[in-house]
């Protein structure tokens, strides 16, 4: 449910801003879909976890309020991508075997990006803020859902999956290409604390600390068509 509200936002949003934008100066302005789709890095950059950079894949789609005679162009996109990466964990409380265990995350985020065009048509760098609303960290091998998390005593790996779900991330990036192709770069950084949900867990933090916080940081290469 929370998903459809997010994509009527965007949708509602986009329709308003192309209304606004037509009304103002006398040059034709029009309107642009574009796909995208490509593959991710991400990582959570924490000092309550050991953890390692993983990949996995986004796609989605933007409208483009194409503006002529203007340094920049306004986009809005809804997209969707499935990130995996590692945390560092150990089999019994007490051994010094350590190994990265694989969780995944899904995502849904909605952009409002403006897109400068460095050169018009064929190269632009986009930036703005993004908001997402993400699933639970689901552990890939279940069978290890009893290791503990390293930096802290009595942590399991299963016991850390409840992570804050709504969250405001900023996007800077480089889209370069043909007018109806391009090739598109995107970093993307968690400005708010994707861990501080654990904080309502009554987790047993003996050995480490019991404050949670943590900045996802994904990178994203990929392709995008235009209509």
């Amino acid at each position: 449910m929370k998903k459809i509200q997010l994509f009527l936002l965007v949708a509602i949003s986009i329709s308003f801003v192309t209304k606004s934008f037509s009304q103002r100066g006398r040059y034709r302005i029009s309107n642009g879909i574009a796909i995208t789709g490509g593959i991710t890095q991400f990582n959570i950059s924490t000092d309550n976890f050991v953890t390692e950079q993983g990949s996995g894949f986004s796609g989605g789609f933007f409208s483009t309020v194409d503006i002529p005679h203007q340094w920049y162009n306004i986009s809005f996109g809804f997209q969707f991508a499935e990130n995996n990466f590692g945390i560092s964990a150990r089999p019994t409380m007490t051994d010094t075997t350590n190994e990265f265990l694989d969780y995944k995350i899904m995502m849904a985020q909605a952009a409002l990006l403006m897109n400068i065009k460095v050169i018009d048509d064929y190269f632009t760098i986009d930036v703005g803020p993004m908001l997402q609303y993400g699933g639970k960290l689901e552990l890939k091998e279940e069978s290890k859902a009893n290791y503990y998390i390293n930096n802290y005593s009595n942590i399991t790996a299963d016991a850390i999956s409840n992570i804050s779900r709504f969250n405001i991330n900023g996007a800077v990036g480089a889209s370069v290409g043909i007018r109806n192709f391009k090739l598109r770069a995107q970093y993307v950084y968690g400005f708010t604390n994707i861990l501080k949900k654990l904080e309502d867990e009554s987790l047993d933090t003996s050995g480490g600390n019991d404050r949670f916080k943590g900045n996802q940081n994904m990178l994203f290469l990929g392709a995008m068509i235009s209509f």
